[in-house]
C-alpha cells in the first residue's frame, strides 16, 4: 500500500506570484553526494522521475504554513512549496529540517527573513525580544505606532508577529475592539484599524490562522471597516457577509470540516479583494502567505468536493429531476457555476482532473437538460459552465456530442 504520509505536492511562485503545480510525488530526505549535503528528494507518483532535488541549506529560512505545508525560498524570486497530503508526513519532514540546522521542531519558522543593513541588523540583534504595551484602550495609540514603525524592517517585523503570536495578544485586540464599538470610541476604532491592517502586513499563517477562525473572522472585519480616511463614516462589510451574502446549502454537506473551509475561503477572499485597501509595492510584496493562505484552501474545497461522491450524486440527480421546484434548480445551477468558476484557480493538471470527475458524474447530460428547460436565469447558468468546460476541456465536449450525434443517426 502507498504510503500516503509522504504523499506531497511539489509548488513553485512564479512571476505573477501565483504558485504552480509542478507533479505529485513522494517526498524523502537523504545524503545526496552531488550536493554535497542532507536533501529533499520528491519523486514522481507517475513514472517515478525526480521532480525536486533540494539541499537543505543550514541558512535557508523554512516555514511550516497551516499544518500541511513546508514553504522556502531557494534563491531570489524562487520560492518552493511542499503541499502533503497528512499532517504527519509534513511533522516528519519538518524534523529532518529543523535536525539540519538545529532547531527545534516546535517552531515553524527555521531563521530569522532578513535583508538589512550590516548595521541595522546588528543593532536590532542586540537588542532583546520586542516588548508590546499593554492591551488596553489607553495604549492603542503606542502599539499603532509600534506597529507602522516595525513594518520597514524585516528584523522587527519577525519580532512583533512572535511578540503578538506569544502573547496572545490578537484575542486581546478583538476584546477591545468590541468595547470600543460599544463605547463609539471613533479614535480607538481608527488605531485598531491601523493596528489589524498592520498585523497583515507581518505576513505569518501563526496569526491568520487566529484572525480566520470562526470566533475572530467577523471583528477582525469589524477593524478593518473603520478606516480613518473615511472620515468616521464606517464600511458596512459585516452587514453584507451576514445578511446579503448567505452561504446557503443547497446540497446538505455532510462534512464539517468542508463546509467550515467552504465559510473561511469566502470570507478571506473577501478581506482580500473587498476590505483590505489597495496595497502599494511594497505591501504586496507583504501578503505573499495571504494569497497563498486563498490558493491553498481552494485546493483543499475543490479536492474535497470531488471526492464526495454523494454529494455530487445529489447535485445533478435534482438538477435534471423534473419534481426540482424553479427555485431550488435556480440554486442548483448557481452553486455547480460557482464550483466551475472556482476551479478555474487550480492548475491545468488539477482542472483536467477536476472536469474528468464532473464528466463522470454526467455533467454534460445534465446541462443538455438544464439548457432545454423555459427557465432563461436557469438557461444563462448553465451556458457559462458550458463555456467553462468548452475552455479547458474541449475534447470532452466534442466526444460527448458525437456519441450523441452518432446516438440520434442510430
Amino acid at each position: 500500500m502507498t504510503d500516503t504520509r509522504r504523499r506531497v505536492k511539489v509548488y513553485t511562485l512564479n512571476e505573477d506570484r501565483q504558485w504552480d503545480d509542478r507533479g505529485t510525488g513522494h517526498v524523502s530526505s537523504g545524503y545526496v553526494e552531488r550536493l554535497k549535503g542532507m536533501s529533499l528528494l520528491v519523486r514522481a507518483e507517475s513514472d517515478g522521475s525526480l521532480l525536486l532535488e533540494s539541499k537543505i541549506n543550514p541558512n535557508t529560512a523554512y516555514q511550516k504554513q497551516q499544518d500541511t505545508l513546508i514553504v522556502w525560498s531557494e534563491a531570489e524570486n524562487y520560492d518552493l512549496a511542499l503541499s502533503f497530503q497528512e499532517k504527519a508526513g509534513c511533522d516528519e519532514i519538518w524534523e529532518k529540517i529543523c535536525q539540519v540546522q538545529g532547531k527545534d521542531p516546535s517552531v515553524d519558522i527555521t531563521q530569522e527573513l532578513v535583508d538589512e543593513s550590516e548595521e541595522e541588523r546588528f543593532d536590532d540583534m542586540s537588542s532583546p525580544g520586542l516588548e508590546l504595551p499593554p492591551c488596553e484602550l489607553g495604549h492603542l495609540e503606542e502599539l499603532a505606532e509600534l506597529v507602522a514603525s516595525s513594518l520597514p524592517s524585516p528584523l522587527r517585523r519577525e519580532k512583533l508577529a512572535l511578540a503578538v503570536e506569544n502573547e496572545g495578544y490578537i484575542r486581546k485586540l478583538l476584546e477591545l475592539f468590541r468595547q470600543c464599538e460599544d463605547l463609539e470610541n471613533a479614535d480607538g476604532l481608527h488605531h485598531l484599524y491601523e493596528i489589524v491592517k498592520g498585523i497583515f502586513l507581518l505576513n505569518r499563517t501563526a496569526l491568520f490562522e487566529v484572525m480566520f477562525s470562526e470566533e475572530c473572522i467577523m471583528d477582525v472585519i469589524g477593524c478593518l471597516e473603520h478606516d480613518p480616511a473615511l472620515g468616521g463614516l464606517p464600511r458596512r462589510h459585516r452587514d453584507f457577509l451576514t445578511k446579503t451574502a448567505r452561504f446557503k446549502e443547497v446540497i446538505p454537506i455532510g462534512d464539517p470540516e468542508l463546509r467550515a473551509k467552504i465559510h473561511q475561503t469566502y470570507r478571506v477572499q473577501y478581506i482580500q479583494d473587498m476590505v483590505l485597501p489597495t496595497p502599494s509595492v511594497f505591501e504586496e510584496n507583504m501578503l505573499s502567505t495571504l494569497h497563498s493562505f486563498i490558493f491553498f484552501n481552494k485546493v483543499e474545497i475543490v479536492g474535497m468536493l470531488q471526492d464526495d461522491e454523494k454529494f455530487l450524486t445529489d447535485l445533478f440527480a435534482q438538477l435534471t429531476d423534473e419534481a426540482t421546484d424553479d427555485d431550488k434548480r435556480h440554486e442548483l445551477v448557481n452553486f455547480l457555476k460557482e464550483f466551475c468558476a472556482f476551479s478555474q484557480t487550480l492548475q491545468p493538471q488539477n482542472r483536467d482532473t477536476f472536469f474528468k470527475t464532473l464528466s463522470n458524474m454526467g455533467i454534460l447530460p445534465a446541462l443538455e437538460v438544464i439548457l432545454g428547460m423555459d427557465d432563461v436565469q436557469v438557461r444563462g447558468a448553465a451556458t457559462d459552465i458550458f463555456s467553462y468546460l468548452v475552455e479547458y476541456n474541449p475534447s470532452m465536449v466534442r466526444e460527448f456530442i458525437m456519441q450523441e450525434s452518432q446516438q440520434n443517426d442510430d
